[in-house]
């Protein structure tokens, strides 16, 4: 009989209220959805990007790679085939290269009889063989290229290719496709012997592909090329790459799936509100079932299996909408969602069990979590008190506890303190949760202070009086309405305050760096520009000044992503620019160099410290300041242009600051420069005026946070929906106290207007707690997970206005959804509505 009152009271409360139950499961398949959207574009961003660095690397076992763009010395080639364990090696040299009609591609020279038995796939050939294909690469002008580059320049096998390389211009006859490569791919391969004499690139090569000795001699190898590598050398694993592709989007995608979590810890609370409400509304069956002998653990256990049924429905239809999210992401956002980690790579989206399976194990955790107090509540009833008044019964003169709060406050505020894992803030994500946590419990104590001396103040308008009685009366349904609102508010705002503060950091960062009246940029591939071009760039009437500089990745740590060396002139006063410590003077015997704040931050390095780095060689240099850099995550080091040409050798540059002459405008000035360019470099030059290049870098910014602001409002709307469901059961289940009001002379519309008193008082005061909140939280993502994740510190700034718009909204939202719920409740005759006191 138990058993099928169970079942009744499950089935029967369901069916009472589809819109409660159905809102719950919705707050959960939302957080689920959104979880496994965004980590099945992520796992399918990085599977691309892992096939890509793949394809570069063929299947090589260990490899010899070059720290900068400007290689090694190739007599260390004859060095390594000698040691002990190295079956084979293939020498590679690799450039950037573009097409006439501007398509960028890597460009491969290699030793063909090499690469048969190292790196096949790089040629289109079986292991140990030689196709007809690959034979051809041979001819000094043939070329084999991978099927994207045919479909992308609208080419075909036999054609004339006109490429540029290393600042040269060349032509070649595709003499076939690379059919072992990934066909997304860009690459196209010519002898090793022509890509050097023709590009320039003599007695350097960037890598050393190897084939290991798999009988045993492997390890050995390995330790004894350590032994031999030059410092501008060092060894790479076939997965080193990989590892460092996903450490350089790591913390965005950490975020992005801290984010889409919101949304379910806002689901969890969602289910507590509801089945908080539905235990106390079912109060009085729970102690008649008492009283017939059922046990309080079969209560308990019937409403944590309400959680549990939620879960499972919402984990479920998540997973399926999270799916069809994730495919829509990818074609709109593409593979990094926004962030622009992987390019225009347009992967192809994969799906993962094993994910699949923890967000179901999530949503489903999410709502048991959810169902745990309403649970025990529902098991401490007690049957003659519950028999005889339903409802929140709570004495509100009991001072609520505040230990609890405080606990998790501390404990929060101590993992804030902690150092990041792996480069990710994981105790910053604790401490957020911990403080959100502390905050949701101090609601009720929060409620109680806020209520009280409302309370005690004479109001004459009746409704007005009547709503803050009922709230001061009843404050656990205050504090069970509450707990939505402000949990998403504060994880909404606190995203907000972090958004706003960075992108107002970057805008006025822009302002100090883009100092120049135009800007010119020499496309990748194209070399850029020479000697020759800068002198007659510089001699151009119109022209007061041109600064030309030079970017080049440099790796200084085989486990780290590469740091970008910047070549560039500037005088003493921009030096000090912008530096958040320096200058110092130069150590004697050593060259001066500047880190930006995230390389020094990445590579644990202050102002002073003498670093040794090979630039052209092994040169020590002084870190004599450390500036502000919000464009490169990875981290980026500054030298001096005629240091570095000393140092290298290397004359040519790739992007160039141009300040004009009074009463020059820049738009004329533009084509003038680019004519004055040799003509092979003019069709690949770029001008752009810094306006242009600040809305840009805005609105990569706004790009990069658009899912940011998407799951901000998913989260937000969640919680509103869970206030409108919380509102509407309380008045709901409210319907005898409005039947008693109508007997005492209360009209309809004075009850309706009670109501949205009421809820105009829970929005505002659950809209200023979230802000409250969010905005110490706010201070964790900017101070300690934008540190430690993202490598950059920033100034706080609060978008006031926004901020005021969030707690009118709420209050204007909650008091509309009260009277809305009111008039349904308001509907039921009075005498119909306390015929049980009869």
């Amino acid at each position: 009989m138990l058993s099928v009152a169970q079942r009744w009271l499950i089935v029967g409360d369901w069916r009472a209220h589809p819109a409660r139950i159905f809102m719950a499961i919705v707050a959960i398949a939302i957080g689920v959805a959104l979880g496994f959207a965004v980590h099945l574009v992520n796992g399918s961003a990085l599977s691309t990007f892992g096939s890509a660095i793949r394809s570069i690397n063929g299947a090589a076992d260990l490899q010899v790679k070059a720290r900068t763009s400007l290689g090694f010395d190739e007599a260390l080639y004859g060095d390594v085939t000698r040691v002990k364990g190295v079956v084979d090696a293939s020498p590679v040299v690799e450039f950037k290269a573009i097409s006439a009609d501007g398509h960028s591609f890597t460009l491969l020279g290699l030793d063909v009889l090499r690469a048969v038995h190292v790196t096949p796939t790089l040629i289109g050939a079986a292991r140990g063989t030689m196709g007809g294909e690959a034979a051809s690469v041979f001819s000094e002008n043939s070329m084999l290229v991978s099927q994207s580059i045919l479909q992308k320049t609208r080419k075909k096998v036999g054609d004339d290719f006109s490429v540029r390389a290393n600042g040269l211009a060349a032509l070649f006859k595709i003499a076939g496709t690379l059919p072992g490569l990934d066909e997304r791919q860009d690459i196209a391969v010519i002898d090793i012997a022509a890509a050097q004499s023709v590009f320039s690139r003599f007695g350097k090569i960037d890598r050393i592909d190897l084939a290991l000795d798999e009988s045993g001699g492997g390890a050995g190898a390995r330790a004894a090329l350590q032994n031999l590598l030059p410092s501008s050398a060092f060894l790479n694993n076939g997965d080193d790459d990989i590892v460092r592709g996903d450490a350089i989007s790591r913390a965005y995608r950490v975020n992005l799936n801290m984010l889409a979590l919101v949304a379910l810890l806002t689901g969890t609370f969602l289910v507590y509100s509801t089945l908080s409400l539905s235990v106390t509304r079912r109060l009085q069956h729970f102690a008649l079932l008492s009283t017939l002998g059922m046990r309080k653990s079969n209560i308990s256990r019937m409403v944590a299996l309400e959680g549990l049924i939620a879960g499972v429905m919402g984990s479920l239809l998540g997973l399926l909408a999270g799916y069809g999210l994730a495919a829509v992401a990818l074609r709109l956002l593409g593979g990094d969602l926004g962030g622009g980690y992987f390019g225009d790579s347009a992967p192809t989206l994969i799906f993962s069990p094993g994910a699949a399976l923890i967000f179901f194990c999530l949503g489903v955790v999410a709502a048991l979590a959810g169902s745990i107090m309403p649970a025990l509540e529902g098991a401490r009833v007690q049957p003659a008190v519950a028999l005889k008044s339903a409802g929140d019964v709570g004495d509100p003169r009991r001072q609520k506890t505040l230990w609890l709060p405080l606990v998790l406050a501390t404990f929060g505020l101590s993992a804030a303190l902690l150092p990041p894992v792996y480069n990710i803030s994981v105790f910053g994500y604790v401490a957020i949760a911990l403080l959100l946590s502390a905050g949701i419990a101090l609601i009720p104590r929060l409620a109680q202070l806020l209520l009280q001396p409302l309370a005690k103040t004479h109001v004459n308008h009746v409704p007005t009086a009547l709503a803050i009685q009922h709230l001061h009366g009843a404050p656990g349904s205050a504090s069970n309405a509450l707990y939505g609102i402000v949990a998403s508010t504060a994880l909404m705002v606190a995203m907000a305050i972090m958004v706003t503060s960075f992108r107002t950091a970057v805008d006025d960062w822009l302002g100090d760096v883009l100092t120049g009246d135009l800007y010119m940029r020499a496309d990748p591939g194209s070399g850029g520009f020479n000697a020759a071009d800068q002198m007659n760039l510089a001699r151009l009437p119109g022209v007061a000044s041109i600064t030309f500089s030079k970017q080049i990745p440099i790796t200084i740590a085989a486990d780290k992503p590469p740091v970008t060396l910047i070549a560039r002139s500037f005088s003493k006063t921009q030096r000090s620019t912008n530096l958040i410590a320096g200058p110092v003077a130069e150590v004697v015997g050593t060259l001066p160099i500047w880190y930006s704040e995230p390389a020094a931050r990445i590579l644990d390095k202050s102002v002073g410290d003498v670093v040794q780095l090979s630039i052209g060689g092994d040169h020590r240099f002084t870190i004599v300041g450390i500036w502000r850099d919000y464009a490169r995550q990875q981290g980026a080091m500054l030298i001096d242009a005629g240091d570095y040409t000393r140092l290298t050798g290397d004359v040519m540059r790739e992007e160039a600051t141009v300040m004009l002459a009074q009463n020059v405008k820049a738009d004329a000035m533009a084509a003038k420069l680019i004519e004055s360019a040799s003509p092979a470099l003019r069709p690949f030059i770029q001008t752009t005026e810094p306006d242009t290049l600040r809305h840009f870098a805005l609105t990569l910014f706004d790009r990069s946070f658009a899912i940011t602001y998407v799951l901000e409002a998913i989260a937000i709307l969640v919680g509103l929906a869970g206030v409108a469901a919380t509102t509407s059961a309380q008045a709901i289940s409210r319907a005898k106290e409005f039947g008693m009001l109508r007997h005492i002379g209360l009209n309809s519309g004075q009850i309706v207007k009670m109501l949205g008193i009421e809820g105009a008082i829970l929005g505002a005061l659950g809209g200023m707690a979230g802000v409250a909140l969010g905005a110490v939280i706010s201070q964790i993502l900017i101070h300690v997970v934008n540190p430690q994740s993202f490598n950059w510190t920033m100034g706080t700034r609060f978008p006031v206005l926004f901020l005021i718009s969030v707690v009118a909204a709420l209050i204007v939202s909650a008091s509309l959804t009260a009277i809305l719920a009111g008039r349904r409740a308001v509907s039921i005759d009075a005498v119909r509505a306390v015929r049980a006191d009869w």
